[in-house]
Protein backbone atom coordinates (compact mmCIF):
# COMPACT_ATOMS: atom_id res chain seq x y z
CA UNK A 1 0.00 0.00 0.00
CA UNK A 2 1.40 3.40 -1.04
CA UNK A 3 1.54 5.85 1.84
CA UNK A 4 -0.48 9.03 1.25
CA UNK A 5 1.69 12.10 0.66
CA UNK A 6 1.99 14.46 3.62
CA UNK A 7 2.64 17.43 1.30
CA UNK A 8 -0.82 18.98 1.71
CA UNK A 9 -1.77 17.37 5.02
CA UNK A 10 -2.44 20.65 6.81
CA UNK A 11 -4.41 22.16 3.93
CA UNK A 12 -6.65 19.10 3.80
CA UNK A 13 -7.04 19.18 7.59
CA UNK A 14 -8.56 22.66 7.30
CA UNK A 15 -10.51 22.35 4.04
CA UNK A 16 -11.49 18.67 4.21
CA UNK A 17 -10.88 15.92 1.68
CA UNK A 18 -13.54 17.23 -0.71
CA UNK A 19 -12.07 20.73 -0.59
CA UNK A 20 -8.59 19.40 -1.26
CA UNK A 21 -9.86 17.45 -4.26
CA UNK A 22 -11.46 20.60 -5.69
CA UNK A 23 -8.10 22.38 -5.49
CA UNK A 24 -6.32 19.46 -7.14
CA UNK A 25 -8.82 19.43 -10.01
CA UNK A 26 -8.76 23.19 -10.55
CA UNK A 27 -6.90 25.12 -13.25
CA UNK A 28 -5.80 28.66 -12.42
CA UNK A 29 -4.10 31.06 -14.82
CA UNK A 30 -1.82 33.74 -13.37
CA UNK A 31 -1.06 36.61 -15.73
CA UNK A 32 1.93 38.66 -14.63
CA UNK A 33 4.63 37.01 -12.50
CA UNK A 34 6.08 40.07 -10.84
CA UNK A 35 5.73 41.46 -7.33
CA UNK A 36 2.05 40.50 -6.91
CA UNK A 37 1.72 37.58 -9.31
CA UNK A 38 4.79 35.77 -8.03
CA UNK A 39 3.28 35.49 -4.55
CA UNK A 40 -0.04 34.39 -6.05
CA UNK A 41 1.76 31.50 -7.76
CA UNK A 42 3.63 30.63 -4.58
CA UNK A 43 0.44 30.35 -2.52
CA UNK A 44 -1.51 28.46 -5.19
CA UNK A 45 1.28 25.91 -5.62
CA UNK A 46 1.56 25.37 -1.86
CA UNK A 47 -2.23 25.04 -1.59
CA UNK A 48 -2.16 22.14 -4.06
CA UNK A 49 -3.80 23.65 -7.15
CA UNK A 50 -3.60 20.87 -9.74
CA UNK A 51 -3.06 22.90 -12.92
CA UNK A 52 -1.35 26.26 -13.26
CA UNK A 53 -0.93 28.34 -16.40
CA UNK A 54 1.77 30.96 -15.91
CA UNK A 55 1.90 33.98 -18.22
CA UNK A 56 4.60 36.64 -18.55
CA UNK A 57 6.92 38.03 -21.23
CA UNK A 58 9.64 39.49 -19.02
CA UNK A 59 12.99 38.55 -17.55
CA UNK A 60 14.25 39.29 -14.05
CA UNK A 61 15.94 42.65 -13.59
CA UNK A 62 18.14 43.54 -10.63
CA UNK A 63 15.61 46.21 -9.61
CA UNK A 64 13.03 43.42 -9.08
CA UNK A 65 14.94 41.95 -6.13
CA UNK A 66 13.38 44.29 -3.56
CA UNK A 67 9.89 42.79 -3.98
CA UNK A 68 9.62 39.81 -6.38
CA UNK A 69 9.86 36.28 -5.01
CA UNK A 70 11.40 34.96 -8.24
CA UNK A 71 14.08 37.67 -8.31
CA UNK A 72 17.46 36.71 -6.82
CA UNK A 73 21.02 37.62 -7.63
CA UNK A 74 21.31 34.21 -9.28
CA UNK A 75 18.17 34.69 -11.45
CA UNK A 76 18.84 38.13 -12.96
CA UNK A 77 18.30 37.86 -16.71
CA UNK A 78 16.27 34.63 -16.53
CA UNK A 79 12.73 34.32 -17.89
CA UNK A 80 10.10 34.65 -15.18
CA UNK A 81 7.90 31.96 -16.71
CA UNK A 82 10.66 29.36 -16.55
CA UNK A 83 11.68 30.33 -13.02
CA UNK A 84 8.06 30.10 -11.88
CA UNK A 85 7.58 26.73 -13.59
CA UNK A 86 10.61 25.22 -11.88
CA UNK A 87 9.62 26.64 -8.50
CA UNK A 88 6.07 25.29 -8.73
CA UNK A 89 7.32 21.80 -9.63
CA UNK A 90 9.79 21.90 -6.75
CA UNK A 91 6.86 22.63 -4.43
CA UNK A 92 4.46 20.15 -6.04
CA UNK A 93 5.89 17.77 -8.67
CA UNK A 94 2.35 16.57 -9.46
CA UNK A 95 1.18 20.01 -10.60
CA UNK A 96 0.44 20.30 -14.32
CA UNK A 97 2.26 23.52 -15.28
CA UNK A 98 1.84 25.33 -18.61
CA UNK A 99 3.84 28.46 -19.40
CA UNK A 100 2.97 31.14 -21.93
CA UNK A 101 5.93 33.42 -22.57
CA UNK A 102 3.95 36.26 -24.10
CA UNK A 103 2.84 39.87 -23.76
CA UNK A 104 -0.88 40.13 -23.11
CA UNK A 105 -2.84 42.67 -25.14
CA UNK A 106 -5.88 42.77 -27.40
CA UNK A 107 -4.06 41.00 -30.23
CA UNK A 108 -2.81 38.07 -28.14
CA UNK A 109 -5.99 37.34 -26.15
CA UNK A 110 -7.22 34.60 -28.51
CA UNK A 111 -3.88 32.80 -28.10
CA UNK A 112 -4.06 33.25 -24.33
CA UNK A 113 -7.45 31.56 -24.03
CA UNK A 114 -6.96 28.56 -26.28
CA UNK A 115 -8.27 26.69 -23.23
CA UNK A 116 -10.57 28.00 -20.51
CA UNK A 117 -9.23 27.99 -16.94
CA UNK A 118 -11.46 27.77 -13.89
CA UNK A 119 -10.03 31.02 -12.55
CA UNK A 120 -7.76 33.82 -13.76
CA UNK A 121 -5.59 36.11 -11.66
CA UNK A 122 -4.84 39.45 -13.29
CA UNK A 123 -1.53 40.73 -11.94
CA UNK A 124 -0.74 42.97 -14.92
CA UNK A 125 0.57 46.42 -14.03
CA UNK A 126 0.00 48.16 -17.40
CA UNK A 127 -3.29 50.01 -17.86
CA UNK A 128 -4.22 49.22 -21.48
CA UNK A 129 -3.45 45.47 -21.38
CA UNK A 130 -5.20 45.21 -18.02
CA UNK A 131 -8.40 46.79 -19.33
CA UNK A 132 -8.36 44.59 -22.46
CA UNK A 133 -7.90 41.49 -20.31
CA UNK A 134 -10.68 42.37 -17.87
CA UNK A 135 -13.09 43.12 -20.70
CA UNK A 136 -12.29 39.76 -22.35
CA UNK A 137 -12.69 37.84 -19.09
CA UNK A 138 -16.08 39.45 -18.52
CA UNK A 139 -17.13 38.67 -22.09
CA UNK A 140 -16.12 35.02 -21.73
CA UNK A 141 -17.64 34.67 -18.26
CA UNK A 142 -14.37 33.44 -16.70
CA UNK A 143 -14.13 34.09 -12.94
CA UNK A 144 -11.15 36.28 -12.02
CA UNK A 145 -9.59 38.54 -9.42
CA UNK A 146 -7.64 41.62 -10.47
CA UNK A 147 -4.84 43.40 -8.64
CA UNK A 148 -5.03 47.16 -8.34
CA UNK A 149 -2.10 49.41 -7.41
CA UNK A 150 0.23 48.16 -4.67
CA UNK A 151 3.01 50.66 -5.34
CA UNK A 152 3.32 53.76 -3.12
CA UNK A 153 1.37 52.05 -0.32
CA UNK A 154 2.76 51.17 3.12
CA UNK A 155 -0.18 50.40 5.46
CA UNK A 156 -1.01 46.69 5.30
CA UNK A 157 -4.23 47.20 7.27
CA UNK A 158 -5.72 49.16 4.35
CA UNK A 159 -5.54 46.26 1.87
CA UNK A 160 -9.02 45.04 0.91
CA UNK A 161 -10.65 42.37 -1.26
CA UNK A 162 -13.92 43.51 -2.80
CA UNK A 163 -15.74 45.00 -5.76
CA UNK A 164 -13.96 47.32 -8.17
CA UNK A 165 -16.87 49.73 -7.86
CA UNK A 166 -16.12 50.16 -4.14
CA UNK A 167 -12.38 50.94 -4.37
CA UNK A 168 -11.08 54.21 -2.94
CA UNK A 169 -7.79 56.13 -2.98
CA UNK A 170 -6.30 54.01 -5.77
CA UNK A 171 -5.27 55.89 -8.91
CA UNK A 172 -5.02 52.71 -11.01
CA UNK A 173 -8.50 51.57 -9.97
CA UNK A 174 -9.88 55.02 -10.79
CA UNK A 175 -8.51 54.90 -14.36
CA UNK A 176 -9.72 51.32 -14.83
CA UNK A 177 -13.22 52.11 -13.56
CA UNK A 178 -13.48 55.01 -15.97
CA UNK A 179 -12.37 52.97 -18.99
CA UNK A 180 -14.43 49.89 -18.22
CA UNK A 181 -17.54 51.94 -17.51
CA UNK A 182 -17.21 53.48 -20.99
CA UNK A 183 -17.04 49.95 -22.40
CA UNK A 184 -20.33 49.10 -20.71
CA UNK A 185 -19.04 46.70 -18.06
CA UNK A 186 -20.79 46.24 -14.72
CA UNK A 187 -18.10 47.28 -12.22
CA UNK A 188 -20.02 45.76 -9.31
CA UNK A 189 -19.34 42.28 -10.73
CA UNK A 190 -15.56 42.75 -10.95
CA UNK A 191 -13.58 41.70 -7.88
CA UNK A 192 -10.14 42.98 -7.00
CA UNK A 193 -7.60 43.56 -4.25
CA UNK A 194 -6.75 47.18 -3.57
CA UNK A 195 -5.57 49.53 -0.83
CA UNK A 196 -7.69 52.45 0.34
CA UNK A 197 -4.71 54.04 2.08
CA UNK A 198 -4.50 57.80 1.59
CA UNK A 199 -0.80 58.21 0.93
CA UNK A 200 1.43 61.14 1.81
CA UNK A 201 4.40 60.62 -0.47
CA UNK A 202 7.97 61.89 -0.24
CA UNK A 203 9.29 63.58 -3.37
CA UNK A 204 11.53 60.58 -4.06
CA UNK A 205 8.62 58.08 -4.30
CA UNK A 206 8.14 58.64 -8.04
CA UNK A 207 11.18 58.92 -10.27
CA UNK A 208 12.30 58.47 -13.86
CA UNK A 209 14.53 55.65 -15.04
CA UNK A 210 15.64 54.07 -18.30
CA UNK A 211 13.16 51.56 -19.69
CA UNK A 212 15.01 48.31 -20.52
CA UNK A 213 14.35 47.01 -24.02
CA UNK A 214 13.25 50.38 -25.33
CA UNK A 215 15.12 52.71 -27.67
CA UNK A 216 18.03 54.66 -26.26
CA UNK A 217 16.99 57.59 -24.12
CA UNK A 218 13.42 56.33 -23.52
CA UNK A 219 12.43 56.67 -19.85
CA UNK A 220 9.47 55.67 -17.73
CA UNK A 221 7.97 56.67 -14.39
CA UNK A 222 8.96 54.29 -11.61
CA UNK A 223 6.99 54.05 -8.37
CA UNK A 224 8.45 53.18 -4.98
CA UNK A 225 7.11 50.00 -3.38
CA UNK A 226 7.55 47.72 -0.38
CA UNK A 227 7.97 43.93 -0.55
CA UNK A 228 5.52 43.50 2.31
CA UNK A 229 2.63 45.26 0.59
CA UNK A 230 3.02 43.64 -2.83
CA UNK A 231 3.32 40.22 -1.20
CA UNK A 232 0.15 40.77 0.85
CA UNK A 233 -1.69 41.80 -2.32
CA UNK A 234 -0.63 38.55 -4.00
CA UNK A 235 -1.44 36.35 -1.02
CA UNK A 236 -4.82 38.04 -0.53
CA UNK A 237 -5.74 37.39 -4.18
CA UNK A 238 -4.62 33.76 -3.96
CA UNK A 239 -6.60 33.30 -0.74
CA UNK A 240 -9.76 34.65 -2.38
CA UNK A 241 -9.33 32.29 -5.34
CA UNK A 242 -8.66 29.26 -3.10
CA UNK A 243 -11.75 29.96 -1.00
CA UNK A 244 -13.91 30.46 -4.09
CA UNK A 245 -12.77 27.17 -5.65
CA UNK A 246 -13.41 25.23 -2.44
CA UNK A 247 -16.86 26.77 -1.93
CA UNK A 248 -18.15 25.87 -5.39
CA UNK A 249 -20.64 23.01 -5.57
Amino acid sequence: MVEKSRRFLRTEALLGEAGMQKLQRAEVMVIGLGAVGGYCVEALARAGIGRLTLVDFDTVDESNINRQILALTSTVGAKKTELARRRVLDINPDCNVTVKDMFVNGATLPQLFETTPDYVIDAIDALNPKCCLIEELCRRGIPFVSSMGAALKSDASCIKYGRLSATRNCALAKFIRKRLKKRGLDLSKIYCVSSDEQVNLPETAVFMEDNPGQESGRQRHTLGSLPTITAIFGLTIANAVIKSIVSKE
